[in-house]
């Protein structure tokens, strides 16, 4: 393990980052579904290494961003984004979409999750796109927070059913 001394870089995520990126995706999809487990998946002994395996996948799409911030060896958080054209299911012009933003909960509190945020925020921009957008689960109010600081607004809001007998 990396000490504060060690410089912390962002940088683009390696193949070598996966297992780290997969560990920290878990931790997102556990996240959220204690937020909601009706609305969102659950983790199974598999998520990490499936998580790692679609990031990483993702490394060789053009259109894809995954930058991680690391400390030495250690990767203390990633972001995850793709840039996308028109969308008319969403009523959206061109923008790069920003899936995932995910810290260490060992290294929050830090600065990290900005500082990977204004780096992806930078290479959306340099890929061209005119907007950011993204989505937060309702109840992560430290996520909000970061993200409307960063000049953020609100624009949609997700509703969820469940359909029952009743329907």
């Amino acid at each position: 393990m990396q000490t504060h001394d060690t410089p912390l870089t962002i940088r683009p995520a390696t193949p070598a980052d996966m297992a780290a990126i997969g560990r920290l995706g878990a931790l997102l999809v556990r996240l959220h579904h204690d937020f909601d487990p009706q609305r969102f998946l659950a983790a199974t002994p598999g998520t990490e290494r499936s998580y790692a395996a679609f990031l990483g996948g993702q490394l060789k799409v053009p259109d894809v961003i995954i930058l991680v911030a690391a400390r030495g060896g250690d990767v203390l958080g990633y972001t995850y984004a793709a840039i996308e054209g028109i969308d008319y299911l969403t009523l959206r012009g061109p923008a790069g979409l920003l899936h995932d933003l995910v810290v260490d909960p060992a290294h929050r509190r830090q600065g990290l999750g900005r500082m990977l945020l204004d780096a992806t925020l930078v290479a959306i921009k340099e890929r061209g796109a005119p907007r950011v957008v993204l989505s937060t689960a309702a109840q992560n109010a430290s996520a909000q927070r970061l993200f409307e600081y960063a000049g953020f607004r609100p624009t949609m809001v997700e509703m969820t059913r469940e359909l029952t007998d009743d329907v």
